[in-house]
């Protein structure tokens, strides 16, 4: 089956016919596959960065290269450094332009820790899975080459299986679990120290960018786990452990865009689509339920967004969106 013949209508048409450089740029480069010296292609590009989203992100960019203040770059939400490097990467920008790395070089020098934890506070302290795993993929989707990524994607990788990791109390060992991240298997003390599905997503989906060649064995064995943890439950269900209330977050059903520590099914589905588990009976349910929410014209709608949180709008709620859309295709395209 070709992945079109999983469509309503024709979106890609409506995609490449949008308004905002910025989804013209992707369409082009992520469905079309455009190879990179293709003149529409460049066309596109430059005009994202001369006038669409990535341009108001570099707009508000300090010369430094941090977003609102100095530091680790955490609050305030959702402008700060952290979350406009997450969002310059899924709008598709790259290190190659000297803002944006320079961007990542501030991010790295005050928001990672010697031993390879992205941090909210700059101290290991402040670790959490679901910046680790969004910093770690930003970073790579942004092509940023650096030795220190090495550290970041092994502290993730053995704070997942606990090999090494010694319990939160042994205040004196040289690599701990902490309050936020609590333990192996994804816990975290902001799910009531229950492994958090949200953290898992967004950690298997940053393993899963690198290479197969990089994956060390441990690399390997986090995947292994997080892909066991991620179908312990009908992703399409989503009923993870949720430390704090009786019934899965609604949220995973809302289909957002962009999407930074609040997870959605979309994600989770592409997390394991790109290990490789398209076709695992296991996911048949969230990829029907991904089917299922397109409109007649094969276009997906904004069900959960950031509106004036960010530095920019992505369009009205409930309304068919074409970045949503995006998401959605590349999933489908990946299926393919």
């Amino acid at each position: 089956m070709a992945w079109q013949d999983r469509l309503q209508g024709d979106p890609l048409s409506w995609l490449l016919a949008c308004e905002s450089p910025g989804v013209r740029y992707l369409a082009l480069r992520d469905l079309v596959d455009r190879p990179a010296d293709d003149a529409e292609l460049a066309e596109a590009r430059r005009e994202a960065y001369a006038a669409g989203p990535i341009a108001a992100v570099l707009a508000a960019m300090e010369p430094s290269g941090y977003w609102v203040k100095p530091g680790a770059g955490y609050n305030p939400k959702y402008r700060a450094t952290v979350w406009s490097i997450i969002l310059l990467a899924q709008l598709g920008a790259s290190a190659a332009d000297d803002r944006v790395a320079r961007g990542c070089a501030y991010l790295l020098d005050h928001a990672l820790a010697p031993q390879g934890q992205f941090t909210m506070t700059g101290a290991p302290s402040g670790t959490i899975d679901c910046l680790q795993g969004n910093l770690c993929w930003a970073l790579t989707a942004l092509g940023y080459a650096n030795v220190r990524l090495d550290a970041a994607f092994a502290w993730m990788a053995q704070s997942v299986t606990g090999e090494g990791v010694a319990p939160q109390e042994e205040r004196e060992a040289s690599l701990r679990y902490y309050t936020a991240k609590c333990g192996p298997s994804f816990a975290c003390g902001a799910n009531n120290r229950l492994p958090c599905a949200w953290g898992a997503a967004k950690v298997i989906l940053a393993l899963s960018h690198l290479p197969a060649a990089q994956r060390t064995p441990l690399i390997a064995r986090a995947i292994e786990q997080g892909v066991a943890f991620l179908f312990s439950r009908d992703p399409a269900v989503a009923d993870y452990p949720c430390g704090y209330s009786g019934k899965p977050s609604g949220n995973w059903r809302k289909f957002g865009f962009p999407v930074f520590y609040v997870t959605d099914v979309l994600q989770l589905v592409e997390s394991l689509v790109a290990l490789g588990y398209g076709h695992d009976p296991r996911l048949a349910n969230a990829l029907d339920l991904v089917c299922q929410k397109q409109d007649a014209a094969g276009r997906w709608a904004l069900e959960y967004d950031y509106s004036g949180k960010t530095w920019a709008d992505f369009g009205a709620k409930r309304q068919p969106n074409p970045w949503v859309t995006l998401r959605a295709l590349r999933v489908l395209k990946a299926l393919g």
